[in-house]
Protein backbone atom coordinates (compact mmCIF):
# COMPACT_ATOMS: atom_id res chain seq x y z
CA UNK A 1 0.00 0.00 0.00
CA UNK A 2 2.79 2.40 0.96
CA UNK A 3 4.80 1.74 -2.22
CA UNK A 4 1.68 1.94 -4.39
CA UNK A 5 0.88 5.37 -3.02
CA UNK A 6 4.46 6.49 -3.67
CA UNK A 7 4.33 5.25 -7.27
CA UNK A 8 1.02 7.04 -7.88
CA UNK A 9 2.60 10.39 -7.08
CA UNK A 10 3.47 12.82 -9.84
CA UNK A 11 7.01 12.17 -11.13
CA UNK A 12 8.21 15.62 -10.08
CA UNK A 13 6.65 15.32 -6.62
CA UNK A 14 8.09 11.84 -6.14
CA UNK A 15 11.55 13.00 -7.16
CA UNK A 16 11.35 16.08 -4.94
CA UNK A 17 10.18 13.96 -2.03
CA UNK A 18 13.08 11.54 -2.33
CA UNK A 19 15.57 14.39 -2.65
CA UNK A 20 14.24 16.33 0.35
CA UNK A 21 14.32 13.11 2.38
CA UNK A 22 18.01 12.73 1.53
CA UNK A 23 18.64 16.29 2.74
CA UNK A 24 16.71 15.75 5.99
CA UNK A 25 18.47 12.47 6.76
CA UNK A 26 21.82 14.08 5.97
CA UNK A 27 21.01 17.00 8.29
CA UNK A 28 20.01 14.96 11.33
CA UNK A 29 22.93 12.54 10.95
CA UNK A 30 25.23 15.55 10.66
CA UNK A 31 23.67 17.06 13.81
CA UNK A 32 24.19 13.89 15.86
CA UNK A 33 27.82 13.57 14.76
CA UNK A 34 28.65 17.27 15.17
CA UNK A 35 27.15 17.24 18.67
CA UNK A 36 29.57 14.46 19.59
CA UNK A 37 32.54 16.28 18.04
CA UNK A 38 31.54 19.54 19.71
CA UNK A 39 31.38 17.69 23.03
CA UNK A 40 34.94 16.49 22.40
CA UNK A 41 36.14 20.03 21.74
CA UNK A 42 34.46 21.40 24.87
CA UNK A 43 35.91 18.57 26.97
CA UNK A 44 39.42 19.26 25.64
CA UNK A 45 39.01 22.97 26.41
CA UNK A 46 38.45 22.11 30.10
CA UNK A 47 36.39 25.26 30.66
CA UNK A 48 35.16 26.37 34.10
CA UNK A 49 31.48 26.02 34.95
CA UNK A 50 30.78 29.65 34.13
CA UNK A 51 32.36 29.25 30.70
CA UNK A 52 30.36 26.07 30.04
CA UNK A 53 27.16 27.85 31.03
CA UNK A 54 27.89 30.65 28.55
CA UNK A 55 28.72 28.13 25.79
CA UNK A 56 25.53 26.10 26.22
CA UNK A 57 23.33 29.18 26.62
CA UNK A 58 24.79 30.74 23.49
CA UNK A 59 24.32 27.45 21.64
CA UNK A 60 20.65 27.27 22.59
CA UNK A 61 19.95 30.90 21.77
CA UNK A 62 21.93 30.70 18.50
CA UNK A 63 20.11 27.56 17.34
CA UNK A 64 16.70 28.99 18.26
CA UNK A 65 17.45 32.34 16.61
CA UNK A 66 18.66 30.68 13.40
CA UNK A 67 15.55 28.49 13.23
CA UNK A 68 13.24 31.49 13.50
CA UNK A 69 15.35 33.54 11.09
CA UNK A 70 15.17 30.72 8.56
CA UNK A 71 11.40 30.44 9.00
CA UNK A 72 11.04 34.22 8.59
CA UNK A 73 13.15 34.36 5.42
CA UNK A 74 11.31 31.36 3.98
CA UNK A 75 8.22 33.47 3.46
CA UNK A 76 10.19 36.09 1.54
CA UNK A 77 12.55 34.06 -0.63
CA UNK A 78 11.10 32.53 -3.78
CA UNK A 79 14.08 30.39 -4.71
CA UNK A 80 13.97 27.57 -2.15
CA UNK A 81 16.77 25.66 -3.86
CA UNK A 82 19.16 28.59 -3.43
CA UNK A 83 18.06 28.92 0.18
CA UNK A 84 18.76 25.25 0.90
CA UNK A 85 22.04 25.48 -0.99
CA UNK A 86 23.18 28.38 1.22
CA UNK A 87 22.17 26.45 4.33
CA UNK A 88 24.23 23.39 3.40
CA UNK A 89 27.24 25.55 2.49
CA UNK A 90 26.98 27.16 5.94
CA UNK A 91 27.05 23.70 7.50
CA UNK A 92 30.12 22.80 5.44
CA UNK A 93 31.92 25.92 6.69
CA UNK A 94 30.92 25.07 10.25
CA UNK A 95 32.30 21.55 9.87
CA UNK A 96 35.61 22.89 8.61
CA UNK A 97 35.81 25.45 11.42
CA UNK A 98 36.69 22.81 14.02
CA UNK A 99 40.00 22.33 12.14
CA UNK A 100 41.10 25.74 13.33
CA UNK A 101 40.53 24.96 17.01
CA UNK A 102 44.15 24.68 18.09
CA UNK A 103 44.44 26.34 21.50
CA UNK A 104 40.95 25.34 22.73
CA UNK A 105 40.46 28.77 24.21
CA UNK A 106 37.04 29.96 25.31
CA UNK A 107 36.68 32.26 22.28
CA UNK A 108 37.57 29.51 19.78
CA UNK A 109 35.14 27.05 21.31
CA UNK A 110 32.42 29.70 21.42
CA UNK A 111 32.81 30.62 17.74
CA UNK A 112 32.85 26.99 16.57
CA UNK A 113 29.84 26.01 18.68
CA UNK A 114 27.79 29.01 17.54
CA UNK A 115 28.60 28.35 13.89
CA UNK A 116 27.68 24.67 14.13
CA UNK A 117 24.36 25.35 15.88
CA UNK A 118 23.37 28.14 13.47
CA UNK A 119 24.32 25.87 10.57
CA UNK A 120 21.84 23.27 11.80
CA UNK A 121 18.84 25.48 12.49
CA UNK A 122 18.86 27.95 9.62
CA UNK A 123 17.28 25.81 6.92
CA UNK A 124 15.53 23.19 9.02
CA UNK A 125 12.01 24.75 8.96
CA UNK A 126 12.17 25.06 5.17
CA UNK A 127 13.31 21.46 4.71
CA UNK A 128 10.56 20.17 7.00
CA UNK A 129 7.93 22.32 5.28
CA UNK A 130 9.04 20.93 1.91
CA UNK A 131 8.73 17.43 3.35
CA UNK A 132 5.19 18.17 4.53
CA UNK A 133 4.18 19.71 1.21
CA UNK A 134 5.42 16.76 -0.83
CA UNK A 135 3.92 13.91 1.22
CA UNK A 136 0.40 12.49 1.29
CA UNK A 137 -1.19 12.66 4.73
CA UNK A 138 -2.17 8.96 4.61
CA UNK A 139 1.45 7.78 4.63
CA UNK A 140 3.31 10.76 6.13
CA UNK A 141 3.94 9.17 9.53
CA UNK A 142 5.14 5.87 8.05
CA UNK A 143 7.55 7.75 5.83
CA UNK A 144 8.73 9.77 8.85
CA UNK A 145 9.43 6.54 10.70
CA UNK A 146 11.54 5.23 7.82
CA UNK A 147 13.43 8.53 7.75
CA UNK A 148 14.26 8.41 11.45
CA UNK A 149 15.30 4.76 11.25
CA UNK A 150 17.67 5.77 8.44
CA UNK A 151 19.03 8.61 10.60
CA UNK A 152 19.77 6.27 13.50
CA UNK A 153 21.33 3.64 11.24
CA UNK A 154 23.57 6.03 9.31
CA UNK A 155 24.63 8.03 12.35
CA UNK A 156 25.67 4.79 14.05
CA UNK A 157 27.75 3.81 11.02
CA UNK A 158 29.45 7.20 10.71
CA UNK A 159 30.18 7.40 14.43
CA UNK A 160 32.39 4.33 13.98
CA UNK A 161 34.76 6.48 11.90
CA UNK A 162 34.86 9.37 14.37
CA UNK A 163 37.73 9.15 16.85
CA UNK A 164 39.90 11.52 18.86
CA UNK A 165 41.60 13.21 15.87
CA UNK A 166 39.65 16.44 15.37
CA UNK A 167 41.06 17.05 11.88
CA UNK A 168 39.84 13.69 10.62
CA UNK A 169 36.51 14.21 12.37
CA UNK A 170 36.15 17.61 10.72
CA UNK A 171 36.90 16.16 7.28
CA UNK A 172 34.33 13.39 7.79
CA UNK A 173 31.66 15.91 8.79
CA UNK A 174 32.56 18.21 5.91
CA UNK A 175 32.39 15.41 3.35
CA UNK A 176 29.08 14.16 4.74
CA UNK A 177 27.45 17.59 4.75
CA UNK A 178 28.78 18.51 1.31
CA UNK A 179 27.43 15.25 -0.17
CA UNK A 180 23.86 16.54 0.18
CA UNK A 181 24.64 19.40 -2.22
CA UNK A 182 24.54 16.95 -5.12
CA UNK A 183 20.80 16.30 -4.76
CA UNK A 184 19.94 20.01 -4.90
CA UNK A 185 20.92 20.17 -8.57
CA UNK A 186 17.96 17.88 -9.32
CA UNK A 187 15.54 19.49 -6.88
CA UNK A 188 12.72 21.58 -8.36
CA UNK A 189 11.01 23.84 -5.90
CA UNK A 190 7.27 23.42 -5.82
CA UNK A 191 6.13 26.58 -4.11
CA UNK A 192 2.50 27.48 -4.12
CA UNK A 193 2.77 31.25 -3.99
CA UNK A 194 -0.94 31.46 -3.19
CA UNK A 195 -0.20 29.68 0.08
CA UNK A 196 -0.56 32.23 2.86
CA UNK A 197 2.45 32.81 5.07
CA UNK A 198 1.63 31.97 8.71
CA UNK A 199 3.31 34.39 11.11
CA UNK A 200 4.41 33.35 14.60
CA UNK A 201 1.48 35.26 16.12
CA UNK A 202 -0.97 33.37 13.91
CA UNK A 203 0.63 30.07 14.88
CA UNK A 204 0.43 30.84 18.61
CA UNK A 205 -3.24 31.82 18.23
CA UNK A 206 -3.98 28.41 16.72
CA UNK A 207 -5.73 26.52 19.54
CA UNK A 208 -4.97 23.11 18.02
CA UNK A 209 -1.28 23.94 17.86
CA UNK A 210 -1.19 24.90 21.56
CA UNK A 211 -3.00 21.70 22.54
CA UNK A 212 -0.20 19.66 20.95
CA UNK A 213 2.66 21.99 21.93
CA UNK A 214 1.70 22.05 25.64
CA UNK A 215 2.21 18.30 26.32
CA UNK A 216 5.34 18.25 24.12
CA UNK A 217 6.75 21.10 26.21
CA UNK A 218 5.79 19.48 29.53
CA UNK A 219 7.49 16.27 28.44
CA UNK A 220 10.63 18.15 27.40
CA UNK A 221 10.83 19.99 30.73
CA UNK A 222 10.99 16.80 32.83
CA UNK A 223 12.37 14.08 30.55
CA UNK A 224 16.04 15.16 30.81
CA UNK A 225 16.20 14.45 34.57
CA UNK A 226 16.49 10.66 34.23
CA UNK A 227 19.92 10.90 32.57
CA UNK A 228 21.51 12.81 35.44
CA UNK A 229 19.91 10.60 38.13
CA UNK A 230 21.18 7.50 36.32
CA UNK A 231 24.70 8.94 36.21
CA UNK A 232 24.60 9.61 39.96
CA UNK A 233 23.57 6.00 40.67
CA UNK A 234 25.51 3.94 38.16
CA UNK A 235 28.02 6.22 36.40
CA UNK A 236 28.38 7.54 32.87
CA UNK A 237 29.32 4.20 31.28
CA UNK A 238 26.07 2.55 32.37
CA UNK A 239 24.01 5.50 31.19
CA UNK A 240 25.88 5.53 27.85
CA UNK A 241 24.93 1.88 27.28
CA UNK A 242 21.29 2.63 28.16
CA UNK A 243 21.28 5.66 25.84
CA UNK A 244 22.70 3.62 22.97
CA UNK A 245 20.12 0.88 23.59
CA UNK A 246 17.28 3.41 23.77
CA UNK A 247 18.45 5.23 20.62
CA UNK A 248 18.54 1.96 18.67
CA UNK A 249 15.02 1.12 19.82
CA UNK A 250 13.83 4.64 18.94
CA UNK A 251 14.99 4.10 15.36
CA UNK A 252 13.26 0.73 15.10
CA UNK A 253 10.05 1.76 16.82
CA UNK A 254 9.85 4.97 14.80
CA UNK A 255 8.80 2.72 11.91
CA UNK A 256 6.16 0.98 14.01
CA UNK A 257 5.08 4.30 15.52
CA UNK A 258 4.58 5.69 12.03
CA UNK A 259 2.47 2.70 11.01
CA UNK A 260 0.33 3.00 14.15
CA UNK A 261 -0.04 6.75 13.70
CA UNK A 262 -1.21 6.34 10.10
CA UNK A 263 -3.67 3.68 11.25
CA UNK A 264 -5.33 4.93 14.44
CA UNK A 265 -4.41 8.63 14.20
CA UNK A 266 -1.86 11.06 15.62
CA UNK A 267 -3.72 11.95 18.81
CA UNK A 268 -4.29 8.41 20.09
CA UNK A 269 -0.73 7.39 19.22
CA UNK A 270 0.66 10.38 21.13
CA UNK A 271 -1.50 9.60 24.15
CA UNK A 272 -0.21 6.02 24.06
CA UNK A 273 3.36 7.33 24.12
CA UNK A 274 2.74 9.54 27.15
CA UNK A 275 1.00 6.76 29.07
CA UNK A 276 3.84 4.32 28.37
CA UNK A 277 6.52 6.78 29.45
CA UNK A 278 4.54 7.76 32.56
CA UNK A 279 4.38 4.09 33.50
CA UNK A 280 8.14 3.77 32.99
CA UNK A 281 8.86 6.74 35.26
CA UNK A 282 6.44 5.42 37.88
CA UNK A 283 8.47 2.18 38.07
CA UNK A 284 11.71 4.18 38.37
CA UNK A 285 10.14 6.07 41.28
CA UNK A 286 9.48 2.77 43.06
CA UNK A 287 12.73 0.93 42.21
CA UNK A 288 15.27 3.65 41.31
CA UNK A 289 18.35 1.64 42.29
CA UNK A 290 17.42 -1.55 40.44
CA UNK A 291 19.34 -1.99 37.17
CA UNK A 292 16.59 -4.21 35.69
CA UNK A 293 14.13 -1.34 36.18
CA UNK A 294 16.46 0.99 34.30
CA UNK A 295 16.73 -1.43 31.39
CA UNK A 296 12.95 -1.71 31.29
CA UNK A 297 12.73 2.08 31.38
CA UNK A 298 15.22 2.27 28.47
CA UNK A 299 12.94 -0.07 26.53
CA UNK A 300 9.89 2.13 27.22
CA UNK A 301 11.92 5.27 26.52
CA UNK A 302 13.05 3.95 23.13
CA UNK A 303 9.51 3.00 22.13
CA UNK A 304 8.17 6.38 23.23
CA UNK A 305 10.88 8.40 21.52
CA UNK A 306 10.26 6.45 18.33
CA UNK A 307 6.65 7.65 18.49
CA UNK A 308 7.52 11.21 19.51
CA UNK A 309 10.18 11.68 16.83
CA UNK A 310 7.62 10.74 14.19
CA UNK A 311 4.83 12.90 15.61
CA UNK A 312 6.63 15.97 16.98
CA UNK A 313 9.59 16.32 14.62
CA UNK A 314 8.00 15.40 11.29
CA UNK A 315 4.25 14.96 11.19
CA UNK A 316 1.94 17.04 13.33
CA UNK A 317 3.13 20.61 12.72
CA UNK A 318 2.74 20.48 8.94
CA UNK A 319 -0.75 19.03 9.32
CA UNK A 320 -1.83 21.68 11.83
CA UNK A 321 -0.72 24.37 9.37
CA UNK A 322 -3.41 23.22 6.93
CA UNK A 323 -3.40 25.35 3.79
CA UNK A 324 -0.93 27.87 5.25
CA UNK A 325 2.86 27.73 5.21
CA UNK A 326 4.25 25.48 7.94
CA UNK A 327 7.76 26.89 8.52
CA UNK A 328 6.84 28.74 11.73
CA UNK A 329 4.88 25.72 12.96
CA UNK A 330 8.00 23.60 12.66
CA UNK A 331 10.14 26.38 14.15
CA UNK A 332 8.03 26.67 17.30
CA UNK A 333 7.55 22.92 17.49
CA UNK A 334 11.32 22.34 17.59
CA UNK A 335 11.91 24.59 20.62
CA UNK A 336 10.87 22.13 23.38
CA UNK A 337 13.41 19.56 22.19
CA UNK A 338 16.16 22.19 22.14
CA UNK A 339 15.08 23.39 25.58
CA UNK A 340 15.21 19.87 27.01
CA UNK A 341 18.82 19.43 25.85
CA UNK A 342 19.77 22.84 27.24
CA UNK A 343 18.21 22.16 30.66
CA UNK A 344 19.95 18.79 30.90
CA UNK A 345 23.33 20.44 30.34
CA UNK A 346 22.74 23.45 32.59
CA UNK A 347 20.69 22.36 35.62
CA UNK A 348 20.12 18.63 35.19
CA UNK A 349 23.02 17.56 37.40
CA UNK A 350 22.20 20.20 40.04
CA UNK A 351 18.61 18.98 40.41
CA UNK A 352 19.68 15.32 40.43
CA UNK A 353 22.15 16.00 43.27
CA UNK A 354 19.87 18.13 45.45
CA UNK A 355 16.39 16.65 45.00
CA UNK A 356 15.29 13.21 46.17
CA UNK A 357 15.14 10.77 43.28
CA UNK A 358 11.82 9.45 44.61
CA UNK A 359 10.43 12.96 44.31
CA UNK A 360 11.96 13.48 40.85
CA UNK A 361 10.50 10.33 39.30
CA UNK A 362 7.14 10.63 41.04
CA UNK A 363 6.69 14.22 39.90
CA UNK A 364 7.88 13.32 36.40
CA UNK A 365 5.31 10.51 36.13
CA UNK A 366 2.61 12.87 37.45
CA UNK A 367 3.44 15.59 34.92
CA UNK A 368 3.51 13.09 32.06
CA UNK A 369 0.05 11.81 32.93
CA UNK A 370 -1.03 15.43 33.32
CA UNK A 371 0.31 16.17 29.82
CA UNK A 372 -2.32 13.84 28.39
CA UNK A 373 -5.13 16.24 29.38
CA UNK A 374 -4.57 18.80 26.55
CA UNK A 375 -4.46 15.91 24.07
CA UNK A 376 -7.97 14.89 25.11
CA UNK A 377 -9.20 18.17 23.59
CA UNK A 378 -6.81 18.23 20.63
CA UNK A 379 -8.21 17.51 17.16
CA UNK A 380 -7.18 14.50 15.12
CA UNK A 381 -5.25 15.61 12.04
CA UNK A 382 -5.48 12.29 10.20
CA UNK A 383 -8.78 12.44 8.26
CA UNK A 384 -11.59 10.35 9.74
CA UNK A 385 -12.17 8.86 6.31
CA UNK A 386 -8.67 7.34 6.30
CA UNK A 387 -9.10 5.84 9.79
CA UNK A 388 -12.49 4.32 8.91
CA UNK A 389 -11.18 2.89 5.63
CA UNK A 390 -8.32 1.18 7.42
CA UNK A 391 -10.58 -0.14 10.18
CA UNK A 392 -12.93 -1.55 7.53
CA UNK A 393 -10.02 -3.11 5.64
CA UNK A 394 -8.73 -4.71 8.85
CA UNK A 395 -12.22 -6.05 9.63
CA UNK A 396 -12.56 -7.53 6.12
CA UNK A 397 -9.16 -9.23 6.35
CA UNK A 398 -10.08 -10.76 9.72
CA UNK A 399 -13.41 -11.94 8.31
CA UNK A 400 -11.60 -13.58 5.39
CA UNK A 401 -9.25 -15.41 7.73
CA UNK A 402 -12.16 -16.66 9.86
CA UNK A 403 -14.02 -17.86 6.75
CA UNK A 404 -10.91 -19.66 5.44
CA UNK A 405 -10.45 -21.31 8.83
CA UNK A 406 -14.00 -22.67 8.89
CA UNK A 407 -13.87 -23.64 5.21
CA UNK A 408 -10.76 -25.78 5.78
CA UNK A 409 -12.26 -27.37 8.86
Amino acid sequence: MFLRRMLKLNVKVRRNLLLILVIIVNTYVWLICTSFVLGQIIKMANLPNQGLCIIWTTNFLGAAASIFLGAYLAGRIRNRRLFLFSWIILGTVGSLASNFTTTFSFNEVLVVSILLNISFGFGLPVAMAEFSDNTAIECRAKLSGVVWFSVMLLSGLIMNFIGENLIINSLILTFWRTASLAVLFFYETNINMAKNYASIIEVVKNRSFILYLAPWTMFSLVNYLSVNVGINFFGEDFVSVLTLFSSFLAGVFAVFGGIISDTIGRRRTTILGFVLLGFGYALLGIFPQNTATWYFYALIDGITWGIFYVIFLFTIWGELAGHKSSENYYALGSLPHLLSTYLRLIIGSIIAENVSFYAIFSLTAFFLFLAVIPLMFAPETLPERVIRERELKSYIEKAKRVREKFTKS
